[in-house]
């Protein structure tokens, strides 16, 4: 049985609204997907702050530490907790302090200048891609899979996806067993915070590298979703809608088989595109 968990209520607001036709205008209420802040600290210093829906923050924390490549293993966190002691009240369930094990060294420098490298608009393709081959190397992992293995996907991931069918203003990420077992689903504003959300759900579980796993997502797949798949060490990322170019080029790269446009049991194949086994 895979784990589902919903969000809760943290994850939407009611807001008012004017719904207009062509009889006229009627003031009413709606929900909507909520968006806070998550401040990450690293033994009391702030290393991001990203926007995310409320819940399942310490899966979003630790599956940030993996792509981020700070963390390796379940046991190099000591502790994950909201702080109770900050300047605005308002804040206190956004921030988040992480104590690592003793022995686990962090260059936060370091990890800062890769962080705003990685959201920075003027750097070069080509640089960006040799960058995170360098944090995480390409992928060593004998996986291949069968057309029909990523039958019906798109249709579970959908049907996981409590808070979205609610507002309509949620992504999501769903873990998927070498077996094709669905083992998490998790949604968030951001579509590579529920990534990160869903492995962090892993490492809590060691079982972080995820050979052999595919990671499902709605709508995209960027560069960013095929860098967090390579830092976990997953062998496949399929997305319900297009893939971007710095993707292909990444998956390719990284021996990543990207799926784009998964829809029922259609859907293109960029990357390492061997990984898919065909009927003979």
């Amino acid at each position: 049985m895979g784990d589902f968990d919903e969000v809760g209520d943290d994850a939407v607001q009611s807001v008012e609204l004017v719904r207009c036709d062509g009889d006229g205008a009627v003031a009413g209420r709606d929900l909507v997907a909520r968006e806070e802040p998550l401040e990450i600290q690293l033994r009391g210093a702030t290393v991001a702050v990203t926007m995310r829906t409320p819940g399942h923050d310490a899966e979003l924390v630790r599956g940030f530490l993996v792509t981020e490549r700070v963390v390796h293993r379940a046991a190099d966190i000591a502790g994950i907790r909201h702080c109770s002691v900050v300047t605005d009240p308002a804040a206190e369930e956004n921030v988040v302090n992480v104590t690592l094990r003793d022995g686990v060294i962090v260059d936060l420098d370091a990890l800062r200048r890769n962080l705003f490298a990685s959201s920075s608009c003027g750097v070069c393709g080509k640089a960006t891609i040799e960058n995170a081959l360098a944090v995480a190397p390409p992928l060593d992992d004998p996986a291949r899979f069968a057309p029909d293995f990523f039958r019906g996907f798109a249709d579970r991931l959908l049907a996981a996806q409590p808070v979205f069918a609610r507002t309509g203003g949620l992504h999501a990420a769903a873990l998927i067993a070498p077996d094709g077992a669905l083992l998490a689903v998790r949604e968030d504003i951001g579509r590579h915070n529920a990534v990160d959300k869903v492995v962090g759900w892993a490492l809590e579980r060691d079982r972080v590298p995820l050979a052999g796993h595919a990671l499902v997502v709605s709508g995209r797949a960027s560069f960013e979703i095929v860098q967090k798949a390579l830092a976990a060490r997953i062998p496949v990322v399929a997305a319900v809608s297009a893939p971007s170019s710095l993707a292909v080029d990444l998956a390719g790269r990284a021996g990543v088989m990207l799926i784009g446009f998964l829809r029922g049991g259609q859907f293109n194949v960029y990357g390492q595109r061997d990984r898919l086994a065909l009927p003979r």
